[in-house]
């Protein structure tokens, strides 16, 4: 008998097959090749980026101490700020500070960029006010290279900043109301002081006494020029960051009123005016071109702003006595109860 009879029919070989998909699933790694690469490539952005800000800001630093801007970010009220996101992360934001912070009619200010820090004051009004004052813009123009430009007077109306030209440099291109790179440089050191002063500022230009080829009346002139000049130097102090609203007048005199009158070509008679105005004196010259606020008849058809009632009485007595002396005169002031009629 074989074997196969032996043991009874053969039922042949049974295979098993197990999945292990869920297995695979659960324990395999190529997701977290994935991963991995995806977390170096984002560590390496960062770095890039915190690498590129800090080269930013170490451009920005030596630019600004080079020009000193440092002095006027101080004076200006707020640090430069720093590139980057919010804190927590790896590069870091000085915080702002709040704007109208610490400002007001008594507000004193220090400026920390200088060797001798200076108080900077919200308004000016006494001379030794205005001194320092013109003592700090003689510093400033000290680090811009331009002391040899600038002067300062303390006046009765207030402080008289002059920026002139001299015999090696000028402050605007030839027959131009172009500034030279220094003294726009200069203007925009000026604008943060100003904007920190609630005085008002007068702005007015000069030229020499060299005159225009040609004589026609309506083409460039002295008048012209000087008044262009002016305004450019108005909008480099409003780039600087002096508000509009500061300046109450900009005007341009030509050569009408040299610093050397015997001198009409010297350089120092071209130039820039800056008055820094006090309060009296600002309204003074607003009520100059303001609506007259009291005003009383003096003659029939003519009023005049009340002074003082001495002052108009004085006023009218001395007009009365020289029209006396016009013919017509009494006839003209001599009341008629009915009109003429001339045929």
């Amino acid at each position: 008998m074989s074997k196969s009879s032996a043991h009874g029919a053969d039922h042949g070989t049974i295979v098993k097959r197990v999945s292990r998909r869920h297995e695979e699933d659960d324990h395999g790694g190529s997701w977290k090749v994935a991963f991995a690469d995806f977390t170096l490539a984002l560590m390496c952005l960062f770095l890039v980026l915190w690498v590129l800000a800090a080269r930013d800001k170490e451009e920005a630093t030596r630019a600004l101490e080079s020009g000193g801007g440092a002095v006027m970010a101080e004076i200006s009220g707020s640090k430069i700020p720093a590139e980057g996101g919010p804190r927590g992360s790896l590069i870091d934001r000085k915080p702002m500070p709040r704007k109208g912070e610490g400002e007001g009619p008594d507000a004193i200010r220090t400026v920390p960029g200088l060797l001798n820090p200076t108080p900077l004051r919200a308004r000016y009004d006494t001379p030794e006010q205005m001194a320092e004052l013109a003592a700090l813009l003689a510093r400033l123009s000290l680090e811009a290279g331009l002391s040899a430009n600038l002067q300062t007077f303390v006046t009765p109306h207030g402080l008289r900043i002059m920026l002139h030209d001299t015999d090696k440099e000028g402050m605007f291109q030839l027959g131009s109301a172009v500034p030279s790179q220094r003294f726009a440089d200069m203007l925009h050191r000026m604008g943060p002081l100003l904007a920190k002063i609630q005085n008002p500022i007068l702005i007015v230009g000069h030229t020499d006494a060299s005159p225009y080829a040609g004589k026609d009346p309506f083409g460039q002139s002295n008048a012209r020029l000087s008044s262009e000049r002016a305004g450019a130097a108005r909008s480099h102090l409003l780039r600087g960051g002096m508000p509009a609203d500061s300046v109450l007048q900009v005007v341009g005199m030509a050569e009408r009123a040299p610093v050397l009158p015997d001198q009409p070509l010297a350089s120092v008679n071209r130039r820039i005016e800056v008055m820094v105005l006090t309060l009296d004196q600002a309204q003074a010259m607003t009520a100059m071109f303001g609506r007259p606020t009291q005003a009383e008849p003096l003659l029939p058809g003519l009023q005049a702003e009340q002074p003082a009632r001495d002052a108009l009485a004085a006023l009218r007595d001395s007009v009365v006595a020289a029209g006396r002396q016009l013919p017509g005169f009494e006839r003209a002031m001599a009341p008629s109860a009915e009109p003429t009629i001339t045929r």
